[in-house]
């Protein structure tokens, strides 16, 4: 593919359809739909916020579970999340998203709250697994929900919307939780439980009032043709971006779990420093990733964009490997020019996804196939601890080198095999 920059915004900020949905009416966005979901996207996040700083710590501290197997049930309840994704899309499609979605959240919420009662490991199994298997079920019906409200003009940037507000909403929750950490008391964690169970169990009642979108009512007064339920595992180039897309997503583990470990064990920098890149990334993101969006809403900018993310990400890589052996000050300089260039891929993948994972998809199927696409996201989440671990954590420079060429190589192959999608499927679904 062709390395071109991306398209300069034609318009302002105001000026494009998708500008209009976003743009604030006050302190919400001035789209009635949009300013609903901005209301619950905001609840929920602030709730994981909360609970995010403390869960394990809860399993750990207060209830008396040992760490490892603790590790060991998050992980498998991970797995099950990501089997659930196919089928609670598919249940979407039947169902409606809105309903669906609705019964996920609540079921989450009710699962969370009865983390109060765990007091064994096979309590804590249970209710973890449960919890855990709805909440990442949920993130496909939630593609297929954010199809069914928004138009396909607006939704990318919309999307994007949304991800700012949950960056903020984590920020917010992560603040209070670090207070409650710090009381450091029973009914403190349980006080975060609660109220983390609440930010899923409210919104869920107001998810059905989400009206759907005109070209969504024509979908279902028409209905789906028959055999198009499964469509989307079948479908071999859509499972190629899914693919593609689940590697770039390993950078969001790279933040999270490679650069602490990468700062502790290999560079001088003071271990505040993953804290600061933490910040860097959040509050970047929250300025950048709307406008991102608007230039990354068509197939086109959408496939460049996903080739410049692999070959940003591969520069942050390199950056990241020339911390090591600098003196504390230009090791924190290094690791932190290295984080910028990474949330320019971050924001640059993340909306090139949204608008590959609804374009490419079949308009009649877009639970399965939300479903399909936000499985695959949640794999690659997985799986990146242990792949930056065994690069990057293990053999240093040389294990940097083999994730920057991962990433590249999987950047630059989004455009092939979209290439392959469109030829493949005529019938695929509305042009982002």
């Amino acid at each position: 593919m062709t390395t071109t920059p991306l398209p300069k915004a034609l318009d302002d900020e105001g000026g494009s359809p998708a500008g209009r949905a976003t743009r604030a009416g006050g302190l919400l966005p001035a789209d009635p739909v949009l300013r609903l979901a901005t209301v619950l996207t905001a609840v929920n996040s602030l709730g994981n916020g909360l609970y995010f700083p403390l869960g394990v710590l809860y399993f750990t501290r207060i209830v008396g579970l040992d760490a490892t197997a603790v590790g060991l049930g998050m992980t498998v309840a991970g797995l099950v999340g990501v089997a659930a994704g196919v089928p609670a899309g598919r249940a979407a499609d039947r169902w409606g998203a809105r309903r669906v979605g609705a019964l996920l959240w609540g079921g989450t919420g009710v699962a969370t709250a009865s983390y109060v009662l765990v007091g064994s490991y096979a309590g804590f199994l249970v209710a973890v697994i449960c919890a855990t298997g709805l909440q990442m079920a949920s993130r496909g019906v939630q593609g297929a929900l954010y199809a069914d409200v928004l138009p396909p003009a607006t939704r990318v940037e919309a999307r994007a919307y949304l991800r700012m507000v949950t960056n903020v909403g984590m920020g917010a929750g992560g603040a209070l939780g670090a207070v409650a950490l710090q009381v450091d008391t029973r009914g403190a964690y349980l006080t975060v439980i609660a109220l983390n169970a609440l930010s899923f169990a409210g919104p869920a009642l107001l998810l059905p009032r989400l009206p759907l979108a005109p070209h969504a009512r024509e979908r279902a007064a028409a209905g789906a043709p028959a055999g198009e339920g499964w469509r989307a595992v079948r479908d071999l180039p859509f499972l190629a971006v899914t693919v593609l897309n689940a590697v770039l997503v390993v950078q969001y583990t790279l933040s999270e779990v490679g650069l602490p470990l990468w700062i502790v064990e290999r560079t001088t920098a003071p271990r505040w420093t993953a804290a600061l890149l933490m910040i860097v990334n959040c509050v970047l993101v929250a300025l950048l990733q709307v406008r991102v969006a608007r230039r990354a809403s068509r197939v086109a900018t959408a496939v460049r964009a996903m080739g410049w993310s692999g070959l940003l990400l591969a520069a942050a890589c390199a950056v990241y490997a020339l911390s090591a052996g600098l003196s504390p000050v230009w090791a924190v300089l290094s690791l932190t020019a290295g984080a910028v260039v990474q949330v320019f891929a971050e924001v640059l993948s993340a909306a090139g996804g949204w608008t590959l994972g609804y374009a490419l998809a079949d308009a009649r199927a877009h639970g399965v196939y939300q479903g399909v696409f936000g499985a695959g996201a949640s794999a690659g989440m997985m799986a990146g601890p242990a792949l930056v671990t065994v690069t990057a954590i293990a053999h240093g420079a040389l294990g940097w080198a083999v994730l920057g060429a991962v990433f590249a190589l999987a950047g630059l192959c989004v455009a092939p095999a979209v290439r392959w999608a469109r030829r493949d499927g005529a019938w695929r679904g509305e042009p982002a």
